[in-house]
């Protein structure tokens, strides 16, 4: 059903205005002891009852970044090693460092330590302090602290606060206001002053230590807000970030409750500022900004109300401190650094003058959808290098395959870099692990040349806590979206069943969030030329509650049904004539499949533990009928049929592990098992309607969705998996039997649809043997298939229409078929597909998939997806200019940033001695 996710990267209360910990001393140096007070109130471990650890360690002068964690004590996976705290309160902790801070992490003899790292957690570690929190640790002598107020805090006019500051050791102290002394102390380590803000705009607050001569000081900065304006948008405006067309740019938050909101950024050094303070129309803050360089790149955020900081939800692109670090310039070139020690937290980014990208297909006509071969794709795990530029040198293998649309696994912006990406936190950015915007587009438009429409997988049902639209309405007591959201729900609507509690959940009855989906949808088709969206466990787009710990909500919902139908109006109306694909991974009760099937939705129809019943040659749940739209009693063919989805176990691996067998026939041989494969396609195609395939199936995949060791043990599910075009498929001839049958079967789907698509069919697909009758309702294209999945030979009646000759369109042998209903005898595994039509079996189909550079037009290096063992480059006058010879792995990269702009030819011949000519662009 669903996803249990791997990279969920909570926000620690910090980032939602509640403090997390404290220290004693206030100010901790790397001599004597140090206690760490830790508060879980608005944490993950609020409430927690069992014992809380300290996975710890620390930043030196020799680290390189804040994840370069030094002296780290304990393993990350093993609580006995780490130090367990010491339970104060409710939810206070205490972790004591002594005797002092080199002994308590061993560090090196002159090593100066900078900060204490810390994450606690339970003992399970699935719940945790999140993200790293960092302790400043002060030089030995002399310090002073401010204590209150935080830096960059925001006040009202007239308000009165407590100015404090502690120093390390007894000094004079004085507090200064704008450069104005306020209260000085004598040979004290505290001081404090009662202040009232008089006036608005910046205020800089001093603290200064002197002892015997010498002087610390630390300065933060204040900001004294004006009354918000309230002032009418100008028309037309987008939420989120405009650009103008005139050099001004213009941002819209819609922000409910709230009553003041600052624009911060690069553009004016992230500080607040009353030339930035948004106005505000309704439920809608908006500011025009002008004065900028067309050619920078800008980050920004929204600081709300007294200082939460937030991304924009409309973002197009973000900036993630944690992760981008990770990402490539191989993945995503020339991205723009994180603006550290300005700000916290993601934050957004636009550039007025961005690259554009000139589309070459603008006329693409999507295939029928009652018609459709899905390919689903994870390009975390089809590419070796996870990038939309390799995915493009694969789409003529795929063409080939007769694939007419790509489900692309969720492509925006989800927590972490690895991922399946149903984690979302932003809906509009495109994660840039998989590369630039471009990318995609070109990936989208190189689809549309081969006549492939592009679907992207979306997830409305959730988020998890690096979405804006839950941290501006977060309730950090209950560690919940606050009761006046907006847009998501405080408690799950499935009460009970914890198995379906992902992150957050979204509230569909809301006109906020529908309208922020209804954009979503709008901008992927606008922005991208996405034909359509599959749309995750639609089963949660109501407010009904369903009660009971293993109600999966599958009972008809009528608020449901209206709330699904409203999508898909949406995306209908926005592609008029040529609809865009509207496909639910709905998977409930069939009266409310059929409704919603009959409204012209197609739903996603999961037969993965049938045809593996009959893979492995089990006759119990064997039937495959529910792949018929009309056992189902549908007007339409709108199941979208799948043996494998990314969510099952890969058929090969029960197959293998698990498969029948009897006197010598054995389904657990690798053979054995994929010609049993080849009959399973054949029975899946033949039944009318759309299919889906997921990556690789074609070929037989065989690892394990789970863990390779254990292919039961469920803790692996989300990790990387072999790409296949790494595991020798291609040499295999079995595999690429399997391959030849499944683009066979969906050539016969496309070129013969009256017959393969037909509305006039039979079938008795209940048993270990299967039949299926086909009628072609415009000519003599009438086709039986028979299968047999038993592990012994056995006989079936294949109800002929007529007698006279069939052709048997795999092997060519022809039947003259004197009694229609004379008993076929089929071997194990054995399976047939008859027509009158010799031109079923002549036709050729099923290619290898050739070389492939990647990416090209390049202006550094290019690569192949192929060994190779020699590539000569030539220039458009035939003079040869780089040469690379060796035995090189696919993947290698080839430098050519020496060489001029212009059209090269290049020479490669492979491992295998073949010789490939091919075009190169350099830019």
């Amino acid at each position: 059903m669903k996803k249990i996710l791997t990279f969920i990267f909570l926000l620690i209360s910090s980032l939602l205005n509640a403090q997390v910990y404290t220290t004693s001393p206030a100010i901790p140096t790397s001599t004597g002891a140090i206690t760490i007070t830790f508060n879980a109130t608005g944490t993950e471990l609020a409430g927690y009852t069992g014992d809380v650890y300290a996975h710890t360690g620390v930043l030196t002068s020799a680290s390189t970044s804040n994840s370069d964690w030094k002296h780290v004590i304990g393993n990350w996976g093993n609580n006995t090693t780490q130090p367990k705290l010491t339970r104060t309160g409710t939810n206070t902790y205490q972790l004591i460092i002594s005797p002092d801070i080199p002994t308590f992490y061993s560090t090196n003899v002159g090593e100066v330590v900078t900060h204490i790292a810390i994450v606690f957690r339970n003992s399970v570690g699935n719940a945790q302090s999140r993200p790293d929190i960092f302790i400043p640790i002060y030089a030995e002598g002399l310090n002073v602290t401010i204590t209150n107020p935080t830096n960059q805090a925001v006040y009202n006019l007239n308000d009165n606060i407590t100015i404090s500051a502690e120093s390390s050791i007894s000094a004079n102290l004085e507090l200064k206001v704008n450069n104005t002394s306020i209260q000085t102390a004598s040979n004290t380590t505290s001081i404090s002053k009662a202040y009232t803000f008089t006036s608005t705009g910046n205020y800089t607050i001093e603290a200064i230590a002197v002892q015997n001569g010498e002087t610390k000081q630390e300065a933060i900065s204040a900001y004294v807000k004006t009354a918000t304006q309230n002032q009418t948008m100008p028309a037309g405006l987008k939420k989120g970030y405009n650009n103008n067309g005139d050099g001004s740019v213009t941002f819209v938050l819609e922000a409910p409750f709230k009553n003041d909101v600052f624009l911060v950024g690069g553009f004016n050094n992230w500080t607040l500022n009353e030339a930035y303070q948004m106005k505000k129309d309704g439920d809608n803050f908006w500011l025009t900004v002008t004065s900028l360089d067309p050619n920078t790149e800008y980050a920004y955020q929204y600081a709300i109300d007294y200082n939460l900081k937030v991304a924009d939800p409309y973002s197009k692109k973000v900036l993630d401190p944690n992760n981008d670090q990770y990402i490539t310039s191989n993945i995503y070139p020339n991205l723009m650094a994180y603006p550290t020690g300005k700000t916290t937290g993601i934050v957004s980014t636009f550039k007025i003058n961005e690259a554009t990208y000139t589309w070459q297909n603008t006329s693409f006509t999507r295939p029928n959808k009652e018609n459709i071969v899905i390919y689903e794709m994870l390009l975390r795990d089809f590419t070796e290098s996870d990038t939309y530029q390799e995915a493009i040198t694969h789409l003529d293998y795929l063409q080939n395959l007769g694939v007419t649309a790509i489900e692309l696994m969720p492509i925006n912006e989800f927590e972490g870099n690895d991922s399946w990406g149903y984690n979302p936190s932003f809906y509009m950015a495109l994660d840039k692990a998989y590369g630039t915007n471009n990318d995609l587009k070109q990936f989208v438009d190189a689809c549309h040349n081969r006549g492939i429409a592009v679907i992207a997988d979306v997830v409305f049902n959730h988020s998890y806590s690096q979405s804006p639209l839950l941290q501006m309405y977060w309730d950090g007591a209950n560690n919940r979206p606050a009761a006046n959201n907006p847009y998501y729900n405080q408690n799950h609507n499935f009460v009970d069943n914890t198995s379906a509690h992902w992150g957050y959940d979204f509230n569909h009855e809301s006109t906020y969030t529908v309208n922020f989906f209804n954009d979503v949808l709008s901008f992927w088709m606008d922005e991208y030329k996405i034909d359509g969206f599959r749309f995750d466990f639609t089963k949660g787009f109501s407010n009904t509650l369903y009660y009971g710990t293993n109600n999966w909500a599958s009972a008809y919902d009528g608020n449901r049904i209206a709330n699904l139908k409203a999508y898909a109006d949406h995306v209908w109306n926005h592609a008029p004539g040529n609809e865009a694909y509207v496909i639910f991974e709905h998977l409930s009760d069939n009266p409310e499949e059929a409704e919603l099937a009959n409204y012209g939705i197609m739903l996603w129809g999961n037969l993965n533990h049938n045809f593996n019943q009959n893979t492995m040659g089990y006759a119990s749940e064997a039937d495959v009928s529910w792949l018929s739209y009309k056992n189902r009693g549908w007007n339409n063919p709108h199941v979208v049929g799948y043996m494998e989805s990314h969510d099952e176990e890969r058929l090969m691996v029960k197959n293998l592990a698990y498969g029948n067998s009897n006197s010598g026939y054995n389904v657990k041989n690798l053979s054995t098992a994929l010609k049993r494969q080849e009959a399973a396609t054949v029975i899946f195609y033949g039944v009318p309607g759309p299919k889906m395939i997921w990556q690789f199936g074609e070929l037989g995949y065989d690892k394990s969705i789970n863990c390779a060791a254990n292919i039961n043990d469920g803790s692996c599910r989300l990790e990387r998996k072999p790409v296949a075009w790494t595991l020798g498929y291609g040499t295999e001839t079995d595999r690429q039997d399997l391959h030849n049958v499944t683009a066979k079967m969906i050539a016969l789907k496309k070129e013969f649809p009256s017959t393969f698509n037909t509305d006039n069919f039979s079938f008795s697909l209940n048993g270990l043997v299967k039949r299926i009758n086909l009628y072609d309702n415009i000519g003599d294209l009438d086709v039986v298939i028979v299968a047999n999945f038993d592990v012994t030979t056995q006989s079936v009646n294949p109800n002929f229409p007529t007698t006279g000759n069939w052709y048997d369109t795999f092997s060519g042998n022809s039947l003259n078929v004197i009694t229609p209903t004379a008993l076929l005898s089929l071997q194990p595994g054995e399976y047939r597909l008859y027509s009158k039509n010799q031109n079923l079996s002549t036709k050729k189909v099923g290619t290898s998939e050739g070389i492939k550079m990647y990416p090209n037009p390049t202006n550094t290096s290019f690569s192949l997806n192929k060994n190779s063992s020699s590539i000569v480059i030539y220039n458009h006058t035939g003079k040869q200019v780089k040469q690379f010879e060796g035995q090189f792995l696919k993947g290698t990269l080839f430098n050519v940033s020496n060489l001029s702009q212009g059209i090269y030819l290049i020479k490669v011949t492979n491992d295998s001695g073949e010789l490939n000519v091919m075009k190169l662009l350099k830019v």
